[in-house]
């Protein structure tokens, strides 16, 4: 299980760089969506793909029951969230995770914009990197 701790490391570092370059541009203070379109930009100027606002299926068990938006997907492999708040709750993390294990995607990032300096978490799916 420790050698998939840091799998898709340089993807992950990459979009990080990203969001620092948008936070050491724009600085705190905007909304979410004002970010999300900076990223945006930037992770293209950067050779990375991504799909914004990618809606995904929600099931309970192998019940529909509803959809979510993930604010991107890179690589069809990282989930990266994004947050413009002056501090991060438990509650985000929960989300992040709860995302991983709905999507069935291994690694993720929580990016917060709205703190003095940027923020971020990398968030892996246990369920998933167990069973490689």
């Amino acid at each position: 299980m420790i050698r998939n701790a840091y799998k898709y490391e340089d993807l992950t570092r990459s979009i990080i760089g990203c969001a620092m370059k948008v936070h050491s541009t724009m600085g705190n203070g905007f909304q979410e969506v004002i970010y999300q379109r900076c990223l945006a930009i930037e992770m293209g100027k950067q050779g990375l793909s991504f799909e914004r606002e990618l809606e995904m299926n929600i099931f309970y068990e192998s019940a529909y029951v509803g959809t979510r938006r993930v604010d991107f997907l890179a690589e069809n492999k990282i989930m990266v969230e994004l947050k413009a708040l002056i501090q991060l709750e438990d509650a985000h993390y929960a989300q992040c995770l709860n995302y991983l294990e709905a999507y069935k995607l291994e690694i993720g990032l929580l990016i917060n914009f709205g703190s003095k300096s940027l923020t971020f978490k990398r968030f892996h799916n246990n369920k998933l990197l167990s069973d490689l």
